[in-house]
């Protein structure tokens, strides 16, 4: 990626490492942005305050930041969720998303974006896939094997910032009955699965999110299926992080593999006062991230045995 090998050129100070370590590059982290032109509100269950204006304040502080950090990260991954599902009951959805992406345009360096449940409930996949959300276009170009071509609107990718490291952006919401035509077999498929699975009266109970990691995330924003997707993962010794938004409060854990789940906090129900994102420095022994108010810094070495 040409900003990354512009950045390598830079003199980095990102933290204290010790003198066995080098640094390699840095990335930005930010999730739950959940912007909509509306006075604070609450949480599902009416328990936490939400900022929905200042959020966009917060999102363009984090930037501003990023712009002039002197180990500039190569890209920023936006973990979800970047506009609230109330702009749909406003019809607000298409001018809310603008207001954010031209935002993200201050940023010097490119912005992967995953999809989350908000993005669904204010648009259709189709529509997803033909906005300025889908940053596909960013993936490595790969040879697929015909039986493992994607479909067209399958949003997962993956790409390589730096050699040895690659990040896997996953489509959590391939089966789901959010975004899909009502009339389509992949909605009645999934309304069965749902149906079967779900104890909630309300189906759209946030009872089931994205992080897969038990001890890294409350019950309610645990993605169903997560002991398949850490069966993967614990297959493949070379994992060293899984990153993901949706519990606003945060999390972390290291599991018995070696494999560091950090939970971001969500800048949602970040207060004006504060801040929620974080940026990633990158060595050959270590990731560290930085964080900035809500988040954490967390020091996360890599399994001994697997040195970069």
């Amino acid at each position: 990626m040409e900003t990354c090998s512009e950045v390598m050129a830079e003199k980095p100070n990102p933290g204290t490492p010790s003198d066995s370590s080098e640094w390699l590059f840095s990335f930005g982290v930010i999730a739950d942005i959940q912007y909509a032109d509306l006075e604070d509100g609450y949480n599902f269950q009416g328990s936490r305050r939400r900022y929905y204006r200042h959020s966009l304040l917060h999102l363009m502080g984090a930037i501003e930041e990023w712009n002039k950090e002197s180990s500039m990260p190569c890209c920023v991954l936006q973990l979800g969720d970047v506009i609230d599902g109330y702009n749909a009951q406003y019809k607000t959805s298409e001018k809310s998303l603008e207001l954010v992406m031209n935002t993200f345009q201050m940023l010097k360096v490119p912005v992967h974006h995953t999809w989350g449940n908000h993005e669904f409930y204010n648009f259709s996949r189709d529509y997803l896939t033909n906005s300025k959300l889908n940053t596909k276009f960013l993936e490595d170009q790969i040879v697929h094997h015909p039986e493992t071509v994607p479909s067209e609107n399958y949003y997962a990718y993956h790409f390589v910032p730096f050699p040895k490291f690659r990040f896997i952006l996953l489509d959590a919401y391939d089966l789901s009955v959010l975004g899909i035509d009502h009339s389509s077999p992949k909605y009645q498929q999934c309304m069965k699965i749902l149906r079967e699975h779900n104890p909630n009266t309300e189906l759209n109970s946030p009872q089931g999110h994205i992080p897969i990691y038990p001890e890294a995330s409350d019950a309610v924003c645990l993605a169903w299926n997560y002991s398949d997707a850490l069966a993967v993962i614990w297959s493949h010794k070379c994992v060293v992080c899984f990153f993901a938004g949706h519990t606003h409060d945060g999390g972390y854990s290291e599991d018995p593999f070696g494999v560091h789940h950090v939970n971001l906090e969500g800048v949602i129900e970040t207060a004006p006062d504060s801040q929620a994102f974080g940026t990633v420095h990158v060595y050959s022994d270590k990731m560290m991230l930085k964080g900035r108010g809500r988040v954490p810094d967390r020091i996360m070495n890599y399994k001994k045995e697997f040195p970069f």
